[in-house]
C-alpha cells in the first residue's frame, strides 16, 4: 500500500456526505482506490467520533454467516456468551458514537445490506462508510463514485499538480531510487498516467516495470498491449479492461513457475507465510527449495505484498490480484487439489499447536494461530462441508472435528470462543463415530459451554464423552471430563462433589503424565479448597499447580494458578502478597489478551482494595471489571462460586463511600480506556493523561473509549514504547502487530500532536500525568 496521494476534493466531499447521511458507499471498479479513500476519510474524521472509527476488512471473508462475527472481531468485542452475534453487536454499539468502515462489500452484498440496515435502525449515533463495486441498496444510502486519480493538466508543466503523476513518481522511486520527474520525461510520464486512466493499482503495477524499462519503453509496451484489446480502433478502453490488461501483462511477464505460484497462493485467506507456501504450493512443477526465489520474484513484481510481523514475514495478494489468481487456478484444474493441500496443512498446524501450547512457545503459537485465523476458518469449512473434494467421506468430517478440538485454546484465549463453539457443534453433527476424536471434542465443547454459563448443555456433552471414554478405556478423556464436571458442580454450589471430581481428575492426569490436565485440575482444586476455608490445602495445591507449569515453562495456566493462589492469600489477610500475585497474573493475561483471565484478576484486585479500605480504588476497579464483563457477555464465567466475594466487596465499598461517591468512582473506572484501565489496576504509570473524569466515554473494553488524551488507547501504547527508545520493529514485536501498522500509528500520533520527530513524542509522554489515583491510607 502506498502513501495516500492527493484526493483532497474527494475527501472533502465524502466528509460532507457523512455529515448529512448515516450511510455512504464508495463505489468503483477494482484498483480505483476505494479502500485508500475510505481509510483516509476515517483517519481525518476520527476526532468526530467519541468511540472511534473501526475498519472491517471483508475481502478475505468467504462465508456469509461469518460476517457479524468478523465485525465483532474487528471491533475487539470478545463475547463469551451464546447469544446471537447480532444481539451482542447491537448491545455493544447502542450508546456509542462511531464510524464503521465496511471494506469490500461486493461479494457479500445482501448480507452487508442487512447488517447495515439492522445496525442503523438500532444504533442512533452510528455512521457507516462502505466500499463496494455495487450499491448496497439500503434506505438513506448516499453513493460516491470514486474517480481515478487526477490526470495531468493539458497545459504545459501541469504534471506537478497531478495526483496520478505524483503516485507514479513515488512508486518509480521505490523501485529506482535515482528516478526523478524532469522536463525530459514529464510528457511521457503524463501519457503513461493517461493511458492507465489514473487507476492507482494500474499505476503501481506499471511503475514496477521501470526496473528493466525506460519510461518511453514502458509507454510503447502499454500502447501495444491495449491496442490488441481495442483491435486497433480509437475507442476508449473501459477502465476495468485497462486494469485487466495490465494484470494480464504482469502475468505474462512472470516466469511459468511464478505464474503457477501466483495461482496457487490465491487459495489462502488473509495471507500466508513462507512455510505455508512451501507446504501448499510446492510440487507439480515447483520444487520446495524454489519457493523462496519465486516469492522474491512476485514481491519484486508487486504481485505479493510483504508484511512484517513479529518474528516472521507474511505475504498477501491484493484482492484484485487474488481474484485473478483464483481464475487462473480454476482454469488449471488444480483448485480442488490446492484446497485439499491447504486444508491438510492447517490441520497439521492446529495439531502441532496443540502439542506445543503447554510450554515456553505458548504465546508465540497463540499469536500465530490468530494471524492464521482466516486460513484456519477456511480449512475447517473445507473439512466439514467437503468443498475441497466431492468424494470426501466421514473421515474428513472426523478430521475437521479433531481440528476444531485441537484449536480449543485458540477459541478460549481470543475473540473466537463463540465461533469455536459453533465449529465444534457443526463437527459433532457431521461426525458421529464414537471414538477418541468425538470424545475429546465433546469435553472441549463442554468447557466452552461452561464458560458460556450453559451448564445443562455442558453436562450433556460431558456425559456422552464420559460414556465413550469408559467404553474405549480413554483415561485422558475421563480425566478432562472430571475437571469440567467439577466446574459444573461448583456452579451448582456442590463443593464437596466438585472436590471429589477434581481429585479424580488429578489422579487420572498423574497416571497418564498429562501436565495440561493436571494443571487445570490443581487450579480448580485450589479454588474449591479455598472456598471451603481449607487454607493450607488450597495453598499447597495452588503451589503445586504453579510448579507443574514452571517445570514446562508454561505461562497461561500458571497465570490462572497465581490468580487462584492470590485469592486464598487475600482471604488469609496478606493483601500485599495477594495483590502482587494477582498483578503478576494480570500482566501475563494482558500480554496474551485473555479477557476472562483479566476479568477475574480485576475482580480479585477490587476485593483486595476493599479489604485494605482503599474504597475509591475498589469502586473504580469494580467499574473497570463491569465493563470487561459486559464486553465478553459472561460475568465470572466458570467461576460462579466467587460471585459472593464480588457482591460483598460492592456492598462494603458502597456503604463506606456512600451512594453518590461510589457511583462517581465506579463510572470513572468504567470510562477508562482499556489500556489505561489495566495500567491503573497494575499501578503503572502510563503515557496517557487518563484522569478519566466524569466526562470520559464508556465502552473501554473495546479499547477505544474517549479520554482527555487526543490519542486512542493503542496510539497511547505506541507512544509509550516510542518514549522507551524502541525501534518500529521492536514496537511491532512488543505490541504483536505488523511493523507497517506501527508506522501508521506513529504517523497518526505525529499528525494529532503536531510533531515532526520521535523525540517530541517521547518528551510529550514524559509530561503526561498518571491516571488519577488516591494514595493508600496511612
Amino acid at each position: 500500500m502506498t502513501s495516500f496521494v492527493g484526493r483532497r476534493h474527494e475527501v472533502a466531499e465524502v466528509r460532507r456526505m457523512l455529515s448529512g447521511s448515516r450511510a455512504v458507499t464508495l463505489m468503483g471498479a477494482g484498483g480505483v482506490g476505494k479502500t485508500r479513500l475510505a481509510v483516509r476519510v476515517a483517519t481525518i474524521m476520527e476526532r468526530s467520533f467519541a468511540d472511534g472509527v473501526w475498519l472491517v476488512q471483508l475481502a478475505d471473508l468467504d462465508k456469509p454467516e461469518m460476517l457479524v462475527p468478523t465485525v465483532l472481531e474487528s471491533l475487539e468485542i470478545r463475547d463469551h456468551s451464546s447469544r446471537p452475534p447480532m444481539d451482542v453487536l447491537i448491545e455493544h454499539l447502542e450508546h456509542q458514537r462511531i464510524l464503521l468502515v465496511l471494506d469490500n462489500c461486493e461479494h457479500l452484498l445482501h448480507e452487508c445490506a442487512v447488517l447495515a440496515e439492522t445496525l442503523l435502525r438500532a444504533v442512533p449515533d452510528l455512521r457507516i462508510l462502505a466500499t463496494s463495486r455495487h450499491v448496497l441498496g439500503i434506505a438513506g444510502e448516499q453513493t460516491f463514485p470514486v474517480p481515478p486519480l487526477l490526470l495531468p493538466d493539458p497545459e504545459p508543466h501541469g504534471a506537478a499538480a497531478s495526483d496520478a503523476v505524483q503516485l507514479f513518481t513515488e512508486r518509480a522511486q521505490a523501485v529506482l531510487p535515482e528516478f526523478a520527474l524532469t522536463d525530459d520525461n514529464r510528457e511521457v510520464v503524463e501519457q503513461i498516467c493517461r493511458r492507465l486512466d489514473g487507476l492507482p493499482l494500474g499505476i503501481e503495477l506499471a511503475a514496477v516495470r521501470l526496473r528493466v524499462l525506460s519510461v518511453r519503453q514502458l509507454l510503447d509496451r502499454l500502447d501495444d498491449r491495449f491496442r490488441l484489446l481495442t483491435t486497433g480502433s480509437r475507442a476508449v478502453l473501459p477502465r476495468h479492461q485497462t486494469l485487466r490488461a495490465l494484470i494480464d501483462w504482469s502475468h505474462a511477464l512472470c516466469t511459468e513457475q511464478e505464474r503457477l505460484l501466483w495461482a496457487r497462493a490465491s487459495v489462502f485467506s488473509g495471507g500466508l507465510d513462507l512455510e505455508a507456501a512451501e507446504a501448499v504450493c510446492a510440487g507439480d512443477g515447483i520444487a520446495r527449495e524454489e519457493i523462496v526465489d519465486l516469492v522474491v520474484g512476485l514481491v519484486e513484481k508487486s504481485i505479493l505484498t510483504r508484511e512484517e510481523q513479529p518474528g516472521t514475514v507474511r505475504y498477501r495478494l491484493l484482492e484484485t490480484i487474488r481474484q485473478y489468481g483464483r481464475e487462473r487456478l480454476a482454469e488449471s484444474g488444480e483448485a480442488a487439489e490446492l484446497a485439499r493441500r491447504h486444508r491438510d496443512h492447517y490441520r497439521r498446524l492446529a495439531a502441532e499447536a496443540r502439542r506445543r501450547l503447554f510450554g515456553p512457545d505458548q504465546v508465540a503459537w497463540l499469536a500465530r494461530l490468530r494471524l492464521e485465523h482466516a486460513n484456519l476458518r477456511t480449512a475447517l469449512a473445507n473439512s466439514l462441508t467437503s468443498q475441497a473434494d466431492a468424494s470426501a467421506g466421514p473421515e474428513d468430517a472426523s478430521a475437521g472435528l479433531g481440528m476444531a478440538a485441537d484449536l480449543l485454546y485458540h477459541w478460549i484465549t481470543s475473540y473466537y470462543l463463540a465461533e469455536g463453539r459453533r465449529w465444534l457443534d457443526r463437527g459433532l453433527a457431521a461426525s458421529t463415530e464414537r471414538g477418541e476424536v468425538r470424545a475429546r471434542a465433546l469435553w472441549a465443547n463442554g468447557w466452552l459451554a461452561v464458560i458460556q454459563a450453559e451448564p445443562a448443555e455442558a453436562a450433556a456433552m460431558l456425559a456422552e464423552s464420559k460414556a465413550i471414554g469408559e467404553e474405549l478405556g480413554l483415561e485422558p478423556v475421563l480425566g478432562y471430563v472430571a475437571v469440567f464436571a467439577g466446574m459444573i458442580a461448583m456452579y451448582e454450589q456442590d463443593t464437596a462433589k466438585a472436590i471429589a471430581l477434581y481429585e479424580e481428575a488429578v489422579a487420572r492426569h498423574r497416571s497418564t503424565g498429562d501436565p495440561v490436565g493436571l494443571a487445570l485440575a490443581l487450579i480448580r482444586l485450589s479454588l474449591a479448597h479455598s472456598f471451603l476455608g481449607d487454607s493450607a490445602r488450597a495453598i499447597a495445591v495452588g503451589e503445586e499447580g504453579i510448579a507443574v507449569c514452571e517445570a514446562h515453562g508454561e505461562g497461561w495456566h500458571k497465570a490462572y494458578a497465581q490468580m487462584a493462589l492470590g485469592i486464598e492469600i487475600w482471604r488469609q489477610g496478606d493483601t500485599r502478597r495477594a495483590a502482587g500475585m494477582e498483578q503478576e497474573s494480570l500482566r501475563f493475561n494482558r500480554v496474551l489478551g485473555d479477557p476472562l483471565g483479566i476479568g477475574v484478576n480485576l475482580e480479585a484486585l477490587a476485593w483486595i482494595a476493599a479489604t485494605e479500605e482503599r474504597y475509591p480504588r475498589a469502586a473504580r476497579l469494580l467499574g473497570i471489571v463491569a465493563t470487561v464483563w459486559k464486553a465478553i457477555g459472561a460475568p465470572l464465567s466458570g467461576y460462579g462460586h466467587l460471585v459472593h466475594f464480588h457482591d460483598e466487596c460492592e456492598a462494603r465499598t458502597r456503604e463506606a463511600l456512600g451512594r453518590a461517591a461510589f457511583g462517581k468512582a465506579f463510572q470513572r473506572g468504567a470510562g477508562l480506556p482499556y489500556d489505561d484501565a489495566l495500567a491503573y489496576a497494575l499501578e503503572e504509570r502510563t503515557a496517557a493523561a487518563a484522569g478519566a473524569g466524569p466526562g470520559a466515554a464508556p465502552g473501554a473494553a473495546s479499547g477505544r473509549g474517549a479520554g482527555s488524551s487526543p490519542l486512542t488507547p493503542r496510539e497511547t501504547e505506541i507512544a509509550g514504547l516510542v518514549a522507551q527508545g524502541m525501534s518500529n520493529r521492536e514496537i511491532a514485536a512488543a505490541a504483536v502487530i505488523a511493523q507497517r501498522t506501527v508506522e501508521g500509528h506513529i504517523e497518526h500520533i505525529m499528525n494529532k500532536l503536531g510533531f515532526r520527530s520521535r523525540a517530541q513524542i517521547a518528551a510529550w509522554v514524559g509530561d503526561q500525568p498518571q491516571p488519577g489515583e488516591e494514595p493508600p491510607p496511612g
